[in-house]
């Protein structure tokens, strides 16, 4: 049998492949994506912007460029009231454009995926299409890779007086004229649980369009209140899930323990240093040392313990091993990130995977704490913040 081999050059030409991808809808997109959403209100001063644009440049020059992003998402009240103020968006553009001006267009193309938020005065069909033709101009390009709604139609100012009416499938057909317009190469929805993300899939179905994506809060101590649920329906469905808290707020890196003992890691025990709100520091104190009811004391550190011996035995830090069993499981993982090490660390979870004996041990110490990770604050997994106050879903 012949054997065709390159010529001797005297040297080996080393060629880098694109090692770690996953496909939404007709998107090929790094394994694990970047959310934007701490981009917004006080980080957008100018030392941050910095940092904005030095990680989307080391995203773009390692082929790692998956941005998650939305209307909502930026320093204004505008934005929390679904008016579609879009200041992340511009951002994403600006320095998107700027490091393939100064390094050259990378070999996996940039993808942005940005949201629909539904609000109570988003009444008809033609108000997504015109939020997503207003995102468009924002992001500076001729077609959205994959327009998201948001959440459910949860906002109802009125529900307290029995007053309540839905506008999901007006928004689903608003998507499907998106799609059929040219405006979006793919749709997807954020926060649906089994039920709504089937009728979901099936209206857009009949008019011949794929349900691409569903965007939920999981993570190895989030994967209850229906989230695992729904990861199985959208994996039989051929729905990929985008994880969004895949670090349950930062819990799953080890940055907030103090007995790991993998070299490593970056150590800051202090949770007021992470830029988190009283709310939050309260909330998650739970977790880190334990409440001695709904948490056994010392919370969540033996599972900790699990994931910083892996890290060690695998020669990772305890977040790639966080990120890489959400890859094990058929989802993408949306970190945030706010600084180019943390987009090197979180590349760091491609390009491997946990073995099935490494998943199943991680599960039978997140499963043997007996909780369910919901967020900590007003950031929570089955909450939005709607300006008047907090509106709440179920995941079914």
């Amino acid at each position: 049998q012949m054997v065709l081999r390159e010529p001797d050059l005297g040297f080996t030409i080393k060629r880098k492949e694109i090692s770690d991808t996953s496909t939404i809808g007709t998107l090929k997109v790094p394994s694990v994506g970047i959310g934007t959403i701490s981009w917004s209100s006080s980080s957008l001063r100018k030392i941050e912007n910095e940092n904005v644009k030095e990680l989307i440049s080391t995203a773009c020059n390692a082929d790692a460029a998956f941005f998650d992003t939305a209307e909502r998402y930026g320093g204004n009240m505008k934005a929390a009231l679904g008016l579609g103020w879009g200041e992340t968006e511009k951002l994403t553009k600006r320095y998107i454009d700027e490091a393939i001006r100064e390094n050259g267009l990378p070999r996996l193309k940039p993808v942005v995926a940005t949201k629909f938020t539904p609000s109570p005065w988003r009444t008809t069909a033609k108000s997504v299409v015109e939020a997503c033709e207003q995102s468009i101009q924002r992001l500076g390009v001729d077609k959205i890779d994959l327009y998201q709604l948001h959440m459910p139609d949860i906002v109802q100012p009125l529900s307290a007086f029995g007053l309540e009416s839905t506008k999901d499938e007006i928004y689903w057909d608003g998507l499907a004229e998106c799609y059929e317009r040219g405006l979006v190469s793919n749709v997807g929805v954020c926060n649906y649980g089994p039920t709504l993300v089937t009728r979901c899939h099936e209206a857009l179905a009949k008019r011949g369009i794929p349900l691409a994506s569903n965007q939920i809060g999981y993570s190895l101590i989030g994967r209850h209140s229906g989230s695992q649920e729904t990861l199985d329906t959208c994996n039989a469905l051929g729905i990929k899930v985008m994880a969004f808290f895949p670090f349950a707020m930062g819990l799953l890196t080890g940055k907030y323990s103090t007995e790991t003992n993998s070299n490593l890691q970056t150590k800051n025990t202090s949770l007021t240093a992470n830029k988190k709100t009283s709310l939050e520091v309260r909330d998650l104190k739970k977790y880190i040392e334990g409440d001695g009811e709904s948490l056994p004391k010392g919370g969540i550190e033996p599972l900790i313990k699990v994931l910083d011996t892996i890290a060690i035995r695998r020669n990772k830090t305890i977040a790639q091993i966080a990120l890489n069993y959400i890859v094990c499981k058929g989802a993408i993982p949306i970190p945030g990130a706010r600084t180019s090490e943390q987009v090197t660390d979180n590349i760091g979870a491609m390009g491997w995977r946990l073995s099935p004996t490494e998943v199943a041990m991680l599960e039978l110490e997140a499963d043997g704490l007996g909780i369910g990770f919901e967020g900590a604050g007003f950031k929570r997994t089955s909450e939005k913040f709607v300006g008047y106050g907090v509106e709440k879903w179920q995941l079914d």
